[in-house]
Order: structure tokens, then C-alpha cells, then sequence
């Protein structure tokens, strides 16, 4: 984590003295290039933050890490995490590490973690155990999911009524209309007529944890596969259906070529946009 940490600093640095070579961008929803005050100030504001990454995205972690440290401070602590990358199985380890009951050695020891755990994530999960802050694994326990991918929706009917504790309540509301299911269909091809379904299913349970473990007066920060809420479907859709109140904030991360502005296909994908050069360091 540090190797990678001095090295994002380095790009960040030298990126500084060669402003036609800038380490990422940031524009609204229109287009238009914004600064980061923009994000935080509208971000401070919503009820529920949406962070879209790519995955291996060095800035894209460390803008997560950021705002998260900026939001805390602006609003005084209230402030709960969740994550695409804990599932809902591992979510009694997650509270006995913030409680203290466990050592975060113990934690990394039986949680399911994700490979770029250490460099990416830890750092988030080090926050919240530093200022006891909630963190919530929104996410479908895989097995599940895969369920779903081989057999429908049809798969989870038999679940016991504990393991559909785990999920979002049944049945869910399933739009095959939407763009991105759309798009995972056309993907697939006939071998594909479930995969949108199990990327439903995790978006439905995604959405049903924030809403489910959101206290009133607190931001719900929740860091997600950028796919899962570009274009406002995905885990936006469902949180929606269940509050169609509520002030959901976006953002996500692109890639291109050329940095001077977006292409046309990324504006309007979320409302702010984080542009990154295509060469940019992976994480893993």
C-alpha cells in the first residue's frame, strides 16, 4: 500500500509541473470540467453516494479515500460506508472489527476479500476502525448470485429464510428493458439470459443494505463497480423503487485516450465524472 501510495503521489506531483499531461479530470454531468470543491460540496448534500470505480484504478481509490476523509470532516462524522466488495455474510466480522471485538488480523484472516484487498480497500476499512465508523457489506453473497446466473431468479425461492436474509426481499422487480441488462443480454448471446438477472439480483441487494442500514441524519457513502450505477440504473434504479425520495449522488470513473474533454459517450454517465489517461498504473 505505501509503494503504491508514494507512487500515485509521484504521478500526482510531476503531473502538477506538465499540465498537458494531468494524472485525471473532473467534470459534471453536461460535460463541463469542474474542480473537486464542486464534488464535495454537492456531495455533502446528498443522502446517498454512489462511488463508481474501475476496479484496478489508482485514482479512482485514491479519490475514494479523499472524499471520504473530506466528508467526514465536513459533516462532522456522519458519514457510513458500504461496499460492492464486502458481502452481506461477512457483515458480522465487519461490525465486531469496528466494535473492537476482533483485530483486524483476525478479520483479514476469515473475511472474503477481494485480491486488490490490500492496496485498495484496506485503506477504507482502516478509516472506519480509526473513527468507528459503520461499514456495510451490501453485496450478495456470491454463491447466490451464481445461482442465479446458472438457474434465474427461480434459484432463490428454495433459499432457507436465513440465507434470504441475505439478499433483497423477494420477489424483486426486474426491468430486462434497462440499457445495461440490455447490453449484458446482447453480450452473452442465449448463453447470457441470466447473466443480467444476476447482475440484478446483486444490484437489488446492494440497494436494499444502503437503504436498509442508512441512519436518517447520516451520509451513506457506497464504493461499487462503476457499471453498477453508470447511466442512474443499476443500483440506482432499485434504490429508487424502494425511496423515491431520496437525493442519490453519482459519480464515476472513465478512461480515455486524449484528457481535454470527454468523448460523447461518457457525458451524462453519472453526475460528476472522473477522466483518467488510459496509460494510467494499475493497482493490480
Amino acid at each position: 500500500m505505501k509503494r503504491s501510495f508514494l507512487a500515485l503521489c509521484g504521478i500526482l506531483i510531476l503531473s502538477s509541473f506538465s499540465m498537458d499531461k494531468p494524472a485525471w479530470k473532473l467534470f459534471d454531468k453536461t460535460g463541463k470540467e469542474c474542480n473537486y470543491q464542486n464534488l464535495l460540496d454537492e456531495a455533502s448534500k446528498a443522502d446517498v453516494i454512489l462511488f463508481g470505480e474501475l476496479h484496478d484504478n489508482a485514482i479512482s481509490h485514491w479519490l475514494q479515500y479523499e472524499l471520504l476523509s473530506d466528508l467526514y470532516n465536513k459533516n462532522r462524522g456522519q458519514v457510513i460506508l458500504g461496499a460492492e466488495m464486502f458481502e452481506t455474510d461477512n457483515q458480522l466480522l465487519l461490525n465486531e472489527l469496528i466494535e473492537g471485538q476482533i483485530s483486524l488480523k483476525n478479520f483479514e484472516a476469515e473475511a472474503k476479500l477481494w485480491p486488490n484487498y490490500s492496496t485498495d480497500y484496506k485503506p477504507l476499512v482502516e478509516f472506519a476502525l480509526e473513527h468507528h465508523i459503520s461499514f456495510i457489506g451490501t453485496n450478495i453473497p456470491r454463491r447466490y448470485a451464481a445461482s442465479v446466473n446458472r438457474k434465474g431468479f427461480e434459484a432463490l425461492d428454495s433459499l432457507s429464510d436465513q440465507a434470504k436474509s441475505l439478499i433483497a426481499p423477494l420477489p424483486i422487480s426486474y426491468d430486462s428493458a434497462l440499457p445495461s441488462y440490455k447490453a449484458m443480454m446482447n453480450m452473452g448471446g442465449h448463453l447470457g439470459a441470466n447473466l443480467p438477472k444476476a447482475q440484478a439480483i446483486k444490484d437489488a441487494t446492494m440497494a436494499w443494505n444502503i437503504l436498509k442500514y442508512k441512519p436518517q441524519e447520516s451520509i451513506f457513502l457506497h464504493f461499487n463497480g462503476a457499471y453498477h450505477s453508470d447511466n442512474f440504473e443499476g443500483i440506482v434504479w432499485y434504490l429508487k423503487k424502494y425511496n423515491p425520495h431520496l437525493n442519490i449522488l453519482t459519480i464515476t470513473t472513465v478512461e480515455q485516450d486524449k484528457m481535454d474533454s470527454l468523448q460523447q459517450e461518457n457525458i451524462g454517465k453519472a453526475n460528476f465524472i472522473i477522466l483518467v489517461p488510459q496509460s494510467m498504473t494499475k493497482t493490480h
